[in-house]
């Protein structure tokens, strides 16, 4: 994809941070950090964003981007510097907007590393965490960076606890999902608070880029640069990719048999609904599996001490949506599910992509029965590569100890041999 104003950034072969003229405490932290030379995204956008000119970034999850627009923002606010007689609270100099609640902490924990000896003040807004805490850090503390989901930001600028008309860098990170999660409106008001796009640099991060997207660019940057990464290979070349073409009522059996293999460690299942979600959370702990449920709908804090546990080997598998799979950065994740094959062929990337990290290789297993098997061509389509498909081995498909739960609104088929007695569940 290209626009009339794309350039070929001045990319050096094998560049490395060292290159790139960073303020030396800038430097020091990325050298702690152990990043050595640039990656693909980062040595393509860095050249311009350092340059300070807005710019529009097509990259996937897990390429480095995060780094990118970061060490630009830092490095801005080291060249840069406002006396502190000059500085208030609650106007922050760089913000960074995020689709979810998981991205935008990872992006202010990124931050706060990248910031470890330059003294600039990290400050996250999210849903589902403690909003006075929040407010009394906006209220109270000089920002240099805040961290932002939509929904809680606007509260804080409807109660005029922040003010975002000394901005020097806007930063929006995934655009397309917060499109899809429809949040664009909430964006636009955002936007309208912020310092006009000809006294601001912007940037803009999205893993795909419709017709919709690309207008919405057009209208938040000014004569921005276009740069696209297409990975060399769309899927993780350390995963072993399978599907197991399997009827909706054998999913269960064979997820559940195969997580009882050794060599699962940790595993994240994704289904496409928080209702199912929920189902397969529940059909998992009655099997005796030690399982914990990541959607939307989850506390904060909760979903942080599950995240703990999952790292720690506590529990052995993640039930997650799409949107809270994207905030999942766990090291030594042995095996992804997908449950249902998803809608979107992009997510199937990011999905197993949790998976083969730091290294290490990882295995994904995806059901495909007649409800969801029409994606799979898609899906083959957008990572250019045709899927293993086959069908389970019979130990896979070994009766339960517990019989499946059935569901009074027939979201799912009973199990062969009749219904039995409907189970009272709240929705």
């Amino acid at each position: 994809m290209t626009t009339s104003n794309a350039q070929t950034a001045p990319v050096l072969p094998g560049m490395k941070f060292e290159d790139l003229n960073l303020d030396k405490r800038l430097l020091n932290a990325i050298t702690d950090i152990g990043f050595t030379a640039c990656t693909p995204i980062q040595a393509e956008t860095l050249p311009f964003t350092l340059a300070c000119q807005d710019l529009i970034g097509q990259a996937q999850t897990g390429t480095g981007k995060t780094a990118a627009f970061l060490i630009t923002a830092i490095q801005s606010l080291l060249e840069t510097p406002i006396p502190a007689s000059e500085r208030f609270a609650s106007e922050p100099r760089v913000l960074a907007l995020a689709p979810t609640r998981e991205l935008a902490m990872q992006i202010a924990k990124d931050a706060e590393q990248l910031c470890g000896y330059t003294g600039h003040k990290v400050v996250t807004v999210v849903g589902g965490m403690n909003y006075d805490k929040q407010r009394d850090q906006l209220q109270n503390d000089v920002v240099d960076i805040l961290v932002a989901t939509p929904g809680r930001l606007i509260d804080f600028l409807g109660s005029q606890d922040v003010f975002l008309d000394q901005l020097d860098i806007l930063i929006l990170d995934e655009a397309d999902r917060m499109l899809d999660m429809g949040f664009i409106p909430d964006v636009k008001r955002i936007i309208r608070k912020c310092t006009s796009k000809e006294d601001r640099q912007t940037l803009l991060f999205s893993a795909t880029f419709n017709q919709d997207v690309l207008n919405l660019a057009s209208m938040w940057t000014r004569n921005a640069e276009f740069v696209e990464i297409e990975p060399e290979q769309k899927t993780a070349e350390r995963v072993q990719q399978t599907v197991y073409l399997v009827g909706e009522d054998e999913k269960l059996p064979v997820l559940v048999n195969y997580l009882k293999h050794p060599e699962v460690e940790k595993a994240i299942v994704f289904a496409n609904r928080r209702d199912q979600c929920r189902d397969l959370d529940e059909d998992l702990r009655n099997q005796g599996v030690k399982v914990a449920l990541m959607s939307g709908e989850i506390a904060q804090n909760k979903r942080l001490k599950t995240l703990d546990q999952f790292k720690r080997g506590e529990i052995q598998v993640l039930v997650a949506t799409d949107v809270a799979g994207r905030g999942i950065h766990v090291d030594g994740v042995t095996h992804v599910f997908n449950y249902n094959l998803p809608e979107q062929a992009e997510d199937y990337v990011h999905r197993i992509g949790r998976t083969g990290r730091a290294g290490k290789r990882g295995v994904s297993i995806s059901f495909a029965s007649e409800d969801d098997s029409f994606s799979l061509p898609a899906i083959e389509k957008y990572i250019s590569q045709k899927l293993a498909t086959t069908v389970p081995d019979e130990e896979l498909m070994a009766a339960l100890p517990n019989p499946p739960i059935s569901r009074r609104r027939g979201r799912r088929r009973p199990p062969a041999g009749g219904r039995g007695a409907p189970r009272s569940r709240r929705y």
